[in-house]
């Protein structure tokens, strides 16, 4: 039967716990006097238990309290909370003997009386803490239809993650999954069991007990095990037409964004190989915490992670600036679902608008400004280079000069690596933003520190392969790539927000930041991998066919141009790049040009305004010889395959 306790109000569940407490200490240190006196309690020693229990036990229910033990969260229980009523219980007693030294007997309990207490009342309380949480596991019986409707799951990976999935399954039978084995590499693992569920062996072994188990599903659990043994078993398990999903990243697990039962498809960022992001957690918070934060571009892909995670660090107030309506409020409702409702600001403006930014800026004087906003699509930006001029360039000038005219602190400009050595509008904008920031930082040393952030493609982002490989592949092919040997660099979304929040505390001002990309990664290993995640074949469901390259596209991306010196920071995956600033009066000066022609000029003149400005810039023009496209098949450049993993 259930148990309803679980099901009152929060205030009913804080006084029942409350209550059930008082009794246990009072049995606790009434126990202690009949032990300390061998049951034959005088009565003057009764007397003296009756006042002790008067002022003792509301100081340990206080201390209780102060060590957030009072919560109305009965049925969860775990060694944080034992140290927690330790140190209450262990401070109560250091009470209880200091008014045994300064007012001595007859106020205070026997010093035996005083150390029984405190173990009575430790094993007291946690056993009550977990009866209550074993009534919470076991108070829901599942139904009978629920047992015959759940699948049979095996579960790769024993470890913490794996063994947290297999608690959590077992709470929540409405989910349809009932854990039957654990399979696992480390041999020392074996013949063992993990909540009562057999670790069978390696993960290879499921093939040979699939039939004996009655396995329908199969769960990796492996959030931090290498990318090619993830391949591996990917591999495996589709060649045998077994159905795999997956646990969250460990990323999204460390910031607390979702739960280990969240299953999920397996994507080919879990292919990538990445090293899990070890971040200054405390630094961060120290920066973020109670801040106002502007985030512009709130809505996009990068800006919505960052509002996630600068969301946990306390903020004093988010705010959430896009010129897109519907974005705005998809990201607002979705940090008031994460519990971030009184925080979060959530404001419609364009960056370009300048009446609207002032008027941010002088309302909420915003401490830390973290600017995504952009225009960053190669091929469109190409053809309307006003545009890319306007947002990426202008805009951001328009910003920064708001910040260092409101007092920002720190002022974050998410960059691109198409900015090194541009041959695109979009690439060229990005330098260009950068160099007025460095030239505004070096006129105004002691002021707002402005520093940008250089990373290469995200996946799953707007405008990235991975949205156009999945329409192509779900309209049954083919799926195009430009070059079979364009490679790119690639991280996930949240790994490169975590390294854009680790700069903004490390930066000082004036620096441009390069994030650690691993090894490029080639798109076409990317369309093979995303192919046979979908249980198909490249070249025989699926075709691959290579189109050429686009206007303003590279074959290799880079991560430095000749004039920048790379330099090592405190975190391993951030390299500082140090160059000499621009002189502000001369790029102001070209500002003023581009902006008095912006929509008055054809995009070649465009084009050479903005090389004066970024010398390295190697523009594409429309007057070049126009090469049309030419669609080749994976059959005539198949390289041998590798594995999409970093170290290509």
């Amino acid at each position: 039967m259930n148990f309803n306790l679980f099901k009152y109000p929060p205030s009913v569940r804080a006084w029942f716990l409350l209550c059930v407490y008082a009794v246990q200490l009072c049995a606790s240190l009434w126990f202690a006097y009949e032990l300390r006196f061998d049951f034959a309690v005088e009565p003057a020693w009764q007397q003296e238990r009756l006042f002790v229990l008067c002022w003792l036990v509301p100081v340990e229910i206080v201390l209780l309290a102060f060590f957030h033990q009072l919560s109305p969260l009965l049925g969860y229980f775990s060694t944080p909370d034992l140290a927690r009523i330790f140190h209450a219980l262990f401070l109560s007693a250091i009470v209880a003997s200091l008014v045994w030294v300064f007012a001595g007997s007859g106020f205070a309990p026997p010093r035996g009386v005083i150390v029984m207490n405190f173990v009575f009342g430790l094993i007291g309380l946690t056993g009550v803490r977990l009866f209550l949480r074993v009534l919470r596991e076991r108070g829901r019986i599942p139904s009978e239809e629920e047992l015959r409707r759940a699948r049979r799951v095996a579960i790769i990976g024993a470890g913490d993650a794996g063994a947290a999935l297999a608690h959590e399954l077992t709470l929540k039978p409405g989910m349809g999954l009932d854990p039957v084995a654990f399979f696992d590499d480390d041999k020392r693992k074996w013949n063992s069991r993990v909540h009562d569920i057999p670790v069978v062996g390696a993960p290879e072994k499921l093939l040979e007990v699939k039939a004996k188990l009655g396995i329908e599903h199969v769960v990796i659990a492996m959030p931090t095990a290498p990318a090619h043994r993830v391949g591996e078993i990917v591999r495996f398990l589709s060649d045998a037409h077994i159905d795999c999903r997956t646990i969250p990243s460990v990323d999204q697990l460390a910031l607390g964004q979702v739960s280990v039962s969240q299953l999920r498809n397996i994507e080919v960022q879990d292919l990538l190989g990445r090293e899990r992001i070890e971040l200054d957690a405390e630094g961060l918070r120290r920066t973020l915490r109670n801040q106002t934060i502007l985030i512009t571009g709130a809505g996009g892909s990068i800006g919505s992670e960052l509002c996630r995670q600068v969301a946990t660090c306390q903020p004093h107030r988010l705010l959430l600036l896009d010129r897109a309506e519907p974005l705005v409020y998809q990201i607002e409702q979705e940090l008031i679902d994460l519990g971030h409702r009184t925080c979060i600001v959530p404001l419609v403006g364009d960056i370009t608008d300048t009446g609207r930014m002032e008027q941010i800026f002088s309302e909420f004087k915003p401490r830390i400004v973290f600017h995504a906003a952009a225009h960053k699509h190669v091929p469109m930006m190409e053809y309307q280079p006003g545009e890319a001029i306007k947002n990426n360039s202008l805009g951001t000038a328009h910003l920064a000069d708001l910040a260092l005219k409101f007092g920002v602190e720190r002022f974050v400009l998410i960059s691109s690596d198409k900015a090194i050595n541009p041959t695109n509008v979009m690439g060229a904008t990005k330098r260009l933003a950068e160099m007025y920031l460095q030239a505004l930082h070096a006129a105004h040393p002691d002021k707002t520190r402005f520093m940008s952030v250089r990373f290469g493609n995200v996946l799953g982002s707007s405008g990235s392969v991975i949205p156009l490989f999945r329409r192509q592949i779900a309209k049954g092919g083919p799926v195009t790539v430009t070059h079979p040997e364009m490679t790119r660099y690639f991280m996930t979304i949240p790994e490169a927000c975590m390294l854009v929040l680790q700069s903004a505390v490390q930066g000082v001002g004036g620096e441009i930041f390069i994030l650690d990309m691993g090894k490029p990664v080639r798109i076409v290993d990317f369309a093979r991998q995303m192919i046979e995640l979908s249980g198909l074949k490249p070249g025989v469901d699926i075709q691959i066919e290579f189109i050429g390259i686009r206007p303003g596209e590279k074959l290799y991306e880079e991560l430095s141009h000749k004039a920048e010196n790379v330099v090592p920071t405190r975190h391993a995956k951030i390299l500082r790049l140090v160059a000499s600033p621009p002189d502000l009066a001369e790029i102001k000066a070209t500002f003023r040009d581009l902006r008095t022609t912006l929509h008055q000029t054809d995009t070649a003149t465009l084009k050479q305004m903005l090389k004066k400005s970024v010398p390295e810039y190697v523009p594409y023009l429309p007057a070049d010889p126009p090469t049309a496209p030419k669609i080749t098949h994976l059959d005539q450049h198949r390289p041998a395959f590798r594995p999409l993993t970093s170290d290509l």
